[in-house]
C-alpha cells in the first residue's frame, strides 16, 4: 500500500479504544480501553497495522513512522520522568506484538529494552536490586539475540544450564548477582560469535530493530502456519505496542501471572489463574518455574488480590464476555499487561451465552452469535477418553467426526455378517464405492488409505453420521489377504480391534474408551431440556437452538436416502429431503435387476427389468414418504453412471479367464465383461450420467418418475400428505430438461387418471454445471426449483477430481497460502459462489417464484450457510447429524444480516 503523508502510525495508550482493532491490533485496543477506564496500565503507545504493511510491501518502514516514534518516546520520557536506557535511571520497554485476531505465541515479543553495559548498574541502584537489574539484562540480551538477531535459541538456554550445574543449583533463581553477571558475558559472546556484531549498547537501536523484527514476526513459518489454521486473513499485518517496562523479578513482592474472569474449559464462574512469584510474564507462559493457582495470591498479597478481583469484574461487566488477563505486581503496585476475550471449549461458549443473558449482560441475538457451528459439532460427536493409554498406528484425514471401535474387517460382506452376529466392526478399504454401501452401514465407522473429505467414504459416511478417516496413505490395505500392514511394519489382520477418531484423524490400535455426547441424546429426543436432571450443557444448547429456529430465515433439509435417515434427520430438525439419492435404491440384491437391463438386447427385455425395478422403487419412496409427510422430499433420479453398479473389471476378467481355463459355463459373465468394457470411460464423472442416461436409456427416467408418482397417490389415499419434488441432474441445457420435463408430466397424468387421485408434482433440477449456472435463466422455463449441487459444480468450476485432489496436492495447496481451506469444504465465494449468485439472479429475473436450495456438501458447512443466506437461497440440504448446525448458523446469518441493517 501506498504511503499517506498525512496518515498517522503511532498511537498513545490514552488515543485509542477497542473499536480500533484493524488499525491498533487486539492488543493495542485493549491496552487502549483498559487506560480510558482509568485502570492501572503502564503508559505507552502502539505503531499502527497500517505502518506493518507499508514496511511489509516496501521493504522499509514509512518515512514518517521514526518521527513519530520519536515524539512519543519523548512524551513517555516525560511522563515517568526518565529517558530510555539512562545511565543512572533507565526507563526501559517492552516491544510487543499484538494482531487483529489473537495468535498467542507466534509473533514476536521483547522485554527490557534500554539496558546495557551502562544502564545496569543504574538500574541495579534505583531498584537496590542488583540481581534483579543483572537478571533483566541477561533476560533481554537471550530475547533480543534469538527474537531480533536470529541467534539460535538453545545456544543461551545451554550456556543459563552451564551456569547452574557449574553452580550446582537447580533454578535460575538461584543464581546470584556475580552468577548472573558471567552469563550477561556468556551470553554477548554467543551474539557476537553467531552474527558478528557486539550486542547493540544505543537504547533507540534496540528498540527500532525490536519493532523491526515484530513487523518481520507477521511473515514467520509459524504465523503462516497458524493463521492458516485459525482462516486469519494474511494481510492483515500486525501492530507493535511499546509499553513501559514494569518488574515481577524484583523479589518476593513481586510476580506475574494470568487469569480469567470464568472458567474457560467449563464456563462456570470462580477464580480462575496463575500466579508466579518474582517472575516475568514468559516465565509463565514457558513453564520454567511451576505456578500457583491464582486463588493462592490472596494469601500471598491480599491488597493486590482484592483489587485484581475487582479489575477483573470490571473488565467483564464492560466487555460483557469472559475476559482473558495478564498482569504483573511490582513490589505491591498491581499493572495490568492485557486484556482480550478469552478463547473457551465449545461447551463453555455456550454455558457463557446463557449466564450472561441471565445476568442482563447481553440479549439473546448476541448470545447467539457467541457461539458457531463447528462448536456445536465438536458437541455433537462422541469422543475418546483424553486420559487414555493408546497406541497410534496411523494418521489421515478427519472426514467425519466422531469416534468408532471396532473389529477390522475388509469388505462389505463380512462387515455385515460380523455386525449381524453382534459385533462392532472398522471397515477398511483402499477407497469406497456405492457397492460398499451395506457394508459401511453395518460398521461403526469407516477407514480408508485413499481419498479425501469429499471422496465417497466421507460424503456416506457424513450423511449417516458415521465416524470416517480417509486418505490414510501411511497404513497399507491389502484386501485380498484381509490385513493393514502400518508404517512400522507391524500387521493388523481381519478381527484385530482398532479405534479411528474422525475429529482428529488419527488411527490406534485396540480399543480406546469412548464418552457419550449428551447433546446428540437431547437432538435425538432421549434427553429434555426442561427435566430436572438436563445437564446443564443441554440446556443452554436448547435455549440458543430456539432462538436461532425463531429468528432464521433459511429453512433446513436433510441427504437422506432412506426411511430411518428421513426419521433421524426428521428428529434433528429438519424441514424436508433436499436430495434424495436413488442410485442408493440399486443396489444390493437390486443389482441384478441393472445388469439386466444393461444387457438388454431388446426393448422388450428392457421393460422386463425396468418393469421388476418399479415396484421395488415404489415401496421405497412410500416409506420415504411416510417418514417426511406434509414436508418437502425433493427426489433425484439416477444420477452416477452405469458402469458403477456393474462388476469390478478386474475381478470379472479373471472370473471369466479362470471359468475358461476350467471349461465351464460363463455366457452371462461374459456379457457383463463386454458390457463393462462397452460403458468404460475414462473420466465418468463427465460422461453418461445424470440426465444423459435419462435421455440414452429408454424407459430408465419414466420408470422412476411413476414410481414416485404412483407412491405419492398412495400416501394420499391412506391420507398422507406427500410434498414430492423430482430434480433431474447433471442438466446442462434448458432442452435436456424440456424433453425429461415432456416424459415425465405425460407419466404422471398416467398414474392421476389410473388412480384417481390429483397429484401435484414440482419438477426442477440441479445446477451443477458451469453452462448450467451461465444458462439459469433459460433453465429457469422449465424448472420450478433449482438445488445446487456444490459439490460437482466445484469440481467442474475448477478442473479438480474431487477423489483424488485432497490426497495429491492440497496440502501443498494449503500450506503455498493458495487455498485457506479446500474449495470442496467451504464454498469459493470468488468462483463457485458468484456461479451461484448470478444463478439465483437469474433464475428469479425468469421464474419470480422459483424455490432455491443446495443439496452439496456446503449446505452443513457453517461458513457456506452464511454465504447461501446471504445471496437469496430458501433452504440448505445436509447430513441428518449436520442439521442442527445448519439451524444454528442459519440463525446466526440472519442476526447477523439484522444487526448489520440496524447500524
Amino acid at each position: 500500500m501506498s504511503e499517506n503523508n498525512d496518515q498517522k502510525f503511532v498511537y498513545d495508550f490514552t488515543e485509542g479504544n477497542r473499536d480500533l482493532k484493524d488499525l491498533l491490533g487486539g492488543k493495542g485496543a485493549n491496552l487502549a480501553e483498559m487506560t480510558n477506564l482509568g485502570l492501572p496500565v503502564p503508559p505507552g503507545f502502539t505503531i499502527t497495522t497500517e505502518a506493518c504493511k507499508v514496511y511489509l510491501e516496501s521493504g522499509s518502514e514509512p518515512v514518517a513512522l521514526r518521527d513519530e516514534v520519536t515524539a512519543h518516546l519523548d512524551a513517555l520520557e516525560r511522563k515517568m520522568g526518565k529517558k530510555l536506557g539512562q545511565a543512572d535511571d533507565p526507563l526501559l520497554v517492552s516491544v510487543r506484538s499484538g494482531a487483529k485476531f489473537s495468535m498467542p505465541g507466534m509473533m514476536d515479543t521483547v522485554l527490557n529494552i534500554g539496558l546495557s553495559d551502562e544502564s545496569v548498574t543504574g538500574l541495579a541502584r534505583q531498584a537496590d536490586n542488583e540481581r534483579f537489574a543483572w537478571d533483566s539484562y541477561r533476560r533481554l540480551i537471550q530475547m533480543f539475540g534469538k527474537t531480533v538477531l536470529g541467534v539460535e535459541g538453545e545456544l543461551f538456554e545451554d550456556a543459563l544450564d552451564e551456569a547452574k550445574a557449574e553452580k550446582k543449583v537447580a533454578s535460575d533463581t538461584d543464581l546470584d548477582a556475580a552468577d548472573l553477571k558471567k552469563v550477561v558475558e556468556r551470553f554477548k559472546g554467543i551474539v557476537k560469535a553467531e552474527t558478528g556484531r557486539d550486542f547493540p549498547q544505543d537504547p533507540r537501536e534496540q528498540m527500532d530493530l525490536a519493532i523491526e523484527a515484530v513487523f518481520n514476526s507477521w511473515n514467520t513459518d509459524r504465523a503462516k502456519l497458524y493463521r492458516r489454521q485459525e482462516r486469519i486473513p494474511g494481510d492483515l499485518g500486525t501492530a507493535v505496542n511499546v509499553c513501559s517496562m514494569v518488574f515481577g523479578n524484583l523479589g518476593p513482592d513481586s510476580g506475574t501471572g494470568v487469569a480469567f474472569t470464568r472458567d474457560p474449559a467449563s464456563g462456570h464462574q470462580g477464580v480462575y489463574g496463575d500466579y508466579l512469584q518474582n517472575a516475568q510474564g514468559e516465565d509463565v507462559v514457558a513453564g520454567i518455574r511451576n505456578t500457583v493457582p491464582l486463588a493462592e495470591l490472596e494469601s500471598i498479597d491480599k491488597k493486590s488480590y482484592d483489587q485484581l478481583m475487582q479489575i477483573m469484574e470490571t473488565l467483564e461487566t464492560h466487555y460483557k464476555d469472559l475476559c482473558d488477563i495478564e498482569f504483573t505486581i511490582e513490589r505491591g503496585q498491581l499493572w495490568m499487561l492485557q486484556t482480550r476475550v478469552g478463547k473457551r471449549t465449545a461447551g463453555a461458549a455456550f454455558r457463557i451465552a446463557t449466564q450472561l443473558v441471565d445476568q442482563g449482560l447481553i440479549d439473546e441475538a448476541e448470545a447467539l452469535q457467541r457461539v458457531t457451528g463447528a462448536q456445536l459439532a465438536q458437541l455433537m460427536f462422541p469422543k475418546f477418553d483424553e486420559h487414555a493409554k493408546v497406541e497410534q498406528i496411523g494418521r489421515g484425514i478427519a472426514a467425519s467426526p466422531g469416534a468408532a471401535v471396532g473389529k477390522a474387517v475388509f469388505d462389505s460382506y463380512t462387515a455385515v455378517k460380523w455386525s449381524r452376529s453382534g459385533e462392532k466392526v472398522i471397515l477398511i478399504r483402499r477407497e469406497t464405492n456405492p457397492d460398499d454401501l451395506d457394508g459401511m452401514i453395518a460398521a461403526e465407522g469407516i477407514l480408508t488409505s485413499r481419498g479425501g473429505k469429499t471422496s465417497h467414504a466421507a460424503v456416506v459416511a457424513r450423511g449417516m453420521g458415521k465416524t470416517c478417516v480417509c486418505g490414510a496413505e501411511e497404513l497399507e490395505v491389502d484386501t485380498k489377504r484381509r490385513r493393514m500392514t502400518t508404517a512400522s511394519g507391524a500387521v493388523i489382520e481381519e478381527g484385530d480391534v482398532v479405534s479411528i477418531d474422525g475429529s482428529t484423524g488419527k488411527v490406534y490400535l485396540g480399543e480406546v474408551p469412548v464418552v457419550p455426547s449428551p447433546v446428540v441424546e437431547y437432538f435425538e429426543g432421549r434427553m429434555h431440556a426442561g427435566a430436572d436432571d438436563a445437564d446443564e450443557l443441554v440446556q443452554a444448547v436448547h435455549r440458543i437452538m430456539a432462538y436461532a429456529d425463531r429468528v432464521r430465515r433459511l429453512r433446513v433439509r436433510a441427504n437422506a436416502d432412506n426411511a430411518e435417515d428421513a426419521s433421524r434427520a426428521r428428529r434433528f430438525g429438519a424441514q424436508g429431503i433436499g436430495l434424495c439419492r436413488t442410485e442408493h435404491m440399486f443396489l444390493g440384491e437390486r443389482r441384478q435387476y441393472v445388469e439386466r437391463l444393461i444387457l438388454a438386447d431388446t426393448d422388450a427385455e428392457r421393460d422386463d427389468a425396468l418393469k421388476a425395478l418399479l415396484p421395488l422403487q415404489k415401496t421405497d419412496f412410500v416409506e420415504l414418504f411416510e417418514a417426511m409427510d406434509g414436508l418437502p422430499v425433493t427426489v433425484r433420479l439416477l444420477d452416477p453412471p452405469l458402469h458403477e453398479f456393474l462388476p469390478d473389471i478386474t475381478e470379472l476378467s479373471v472370473r471369466v479367464a479362470l471359468a475358461e481355463s476350467r471349461k465351464e459355463p460363463h455366457e452371462n459373465d461374459l456379457r457383463l465383461l463386454q458390457a463393462v468394457h462397452r460403458l468404460h470411460e475414462q473420466n465418468p464423472m463427465l460422461g453418461l450420467r445424470g440426465v444423459r442416461l435419462g435421455l440414452v436409456i429408454p424407459g430408465l427416467f419414466t420408470m422412476q418418475v411413476r414410481a414416485i408418482a404412483e407412491a405419492a397417490a398412495q400416501r394420499i389415499d391412506a391420507k398422507g400428505d406427500p410434498r414430492v419434488e423430482i430434480m433431474i441432474p447433471l442438466v446442462g441445457t434448458v432442452q435436456e430438461l424440456e424433453i425429461v420435463r415432456e416424459d415425465a408430466e405425460k407419466v404422471i397424468a398416467e398414474v392421476v387418471a389410473e388412480t384417481g387421485v390429483e397429484l401435484k408434482l414440482a419438477l426442477g433440477t440441479m445446477i451443477e454445471l458451469p453452462r448450467a449456472a451461465v444458462t439459469a435463466g433459460q433453465i429457469a422455463e422449465a424448472a420450478e426449483f433449482f438445488s445446487f449441487g456444490t459439490n460437482d459444480l466445484t469440481q467442474t468450476v475448477w478442473g479438480f477430481s474431487r477423489d483424488d485432489v485432497e490426497a495429491s496436492f492440497f496440502t501443498a495447496y494449503l500450506e503455498k497460502g493458495i487455498f485457506g481451506v479446500s474449495p470442496f469444504e467451504t464454498i469459493d465465494k470468488d468462483g463457485v459462489g458468484a456461479l451461484v449468485r448470478s444463478a439465483v439472479q437469474a433464475g428469479r429475473a425468469t421464474r419470480p417464484d422459483i424455490k432455491l436450495g443446495v443439496c452439496g456438501e456446503h449446505g452443513g458447512d457453517p461458513e457456506s450457510v452464511h454465504f447461501f443466506h446471504e445471496v437469496g437461497l430458501d433452504y440448505v440440504s445436509c447430513s441428518p447429524f449436520r442439521i442442527p448446525v445448519a439451524r444454528l448458523e442459519a440463525g446466526r446469518a440472519a442476526a447477523e444480516a439484522k444487526g448489520s441493517d440496524s447500524r
